[in-house]
């Protein structure tokens, strides 16, 4: 876990670049710092590992205050990605990843040994890419090598200041997806500068969004597209990216909140006035703990006896979602079974909204408009 203290970076001339921030970094997360540039988000990541110095504050590592320590050891035992690689050109593939397993004294068996695991765990067979030197790879497996490079003693954390973005865009998409499999078999904790928002959505477990030195706001991906805290964070990330990222928008942040309902002993005639009232055709039945039971319309109720009740009459193999249902998923239950509306109902299959084409449509037209 890391923790920032009230941390504070001032220069000579007496600029502030980083204006007092705390947060906490858990253990095993991919945190992601994002901001314009000369928001303070590079250099709060280089005082992770004490390339630069804070003016004020505390910087803990597993509760550890990492000023009171070697700065080099400190170094030694972070991880550490930068956007050029950093590869020693005179170094073969193999020197490169051994640098710091060679300077923390790992034997040289155990030195190859991690070198030919770590170039496998990336898909590059050490027999071609061992012995090669930086000039003879391309841009990509530069990348690669300088990732696995910061794994090779197998810190616990590591830092990555946009490690991609001098990439082409499908060498880029590529890379991330690679470095997201690879954290979710390493659980390391991960700390990643990037300028791109995509980038952001697409890894981090949360995103820290920073501003003049200011933390503006820090969540998860989710709740920054649906809550953004500040007009700033709406138009750093795009007002309609969440409709963009459709997996993000859950049943229950479109849905109708208030469906008409009613009690299953309600008679026919009752359930037309209150469908009636509400301006709607049909009626959801529900018993006293609003677990849904069926669906009656003004069609089934057309023939039938006013005295009769809903659980005479209703429809009982109603399709429904979940509110924890991504927009994808009820788009394609309601093209696959061809219905107009979809009862949205939680896990202990209680009623809590509606989701009907209309309300879909008036939802992208607010959207919009």
């Amino acid at each position: 876990m890391i923790e920032f203290k009230d941390v504070r970076k001032s220069y000579d001339d007496g600029k502030e670049i980083i204006k007092g921030i705390n947060f906490t970094i858990n253990s095993g997360e991919l945190f992601v710092l994002i901001g314009p540039s000369g928001c303070g988000k590079t250099t709060t990541l280089k005082m992770i590992n004490r390339l630069i110095e804070p003016t004020s504050g505390k910087i803990l590592i597993d509760g550890k205050d990492i000023t009171k320590g070697d700065p080099i050891e400190l170094r030694r035992n972070i991880g550490y990605v930068i956007q050029q690689t950093g590869l020693f050109p005179n170094m073969t593939i193999g020197q490169n990843i051994e640098i710091v397993p060679y300077l923390k004294k790992w034997p040289q068996q155990k030195r190859r040994e991690r070198t030919m695991e770590l170039l496998r765990l990336v898909g590059m067979e050490p027999e071609e890419f061992i012995n090669r030197y930086p000039n003879e790879l391309s841009g990509g497996q530069k990348q690669r090598i300088g990732v696995i490079r910061a794994l090779a003693t197998n810190p616990d954390v590591i830092l990555m200041d946009e490690p991609f973005s001098a990439l082409d865009p499908i060498t880029r998409n590529q890379l991330q997806d690679e470095l997201f499999d690879l954290q979710q078999k390493l659980n390391k904790t991960i700390v990643f500068v990037t300028h791109d928002m995509d980038e952001a959505l697409k890894l981090g477990d949360r995103i820290c969004i920073m501003k003049d030195g200011n933390i503006i706001q820090l969540d998860t991906p989710e709740e920054i597209l649906k809550n953004p805290a500040h007009g700033f964070v709406e138009n750093f990330i795009g007002k309609n990216r969440i409709w963009s990222n459709p997996d993000y928008i859950k049943a229950e942040d479109i849905m109708i909140n208030n469906p008409v309902k009613a009690n299953p002993k309600r008679t026919v005639l009752q359930a037309i006035e209150i469908m009636k009232s509400n301006k709607v055709d049909s009626i959801l039945v529900v018993d006293g703990d609003e677990k849904l039971l069926g669906i009656a319309t003004s069609k089934d109720m057309s023939k039938k006896e006013g005295s009769k009740k809903l659980e005479e009459i209703m429809e009982t193999d109603v399709i429904t979602a979940y509110n924890d249902d991504t927009i994808s998923e009820i788009l394609k239950i309601m093209d696959e079974k061809g219905v107009g509306f979809l009862p949205i109902i939680n896990k202990e299959k209680k009623l809590v909204g509606l989701i009907t084409k209309s309300s879909l449509i008036t939802v992208f037209s607010k959207l919009y408009s």
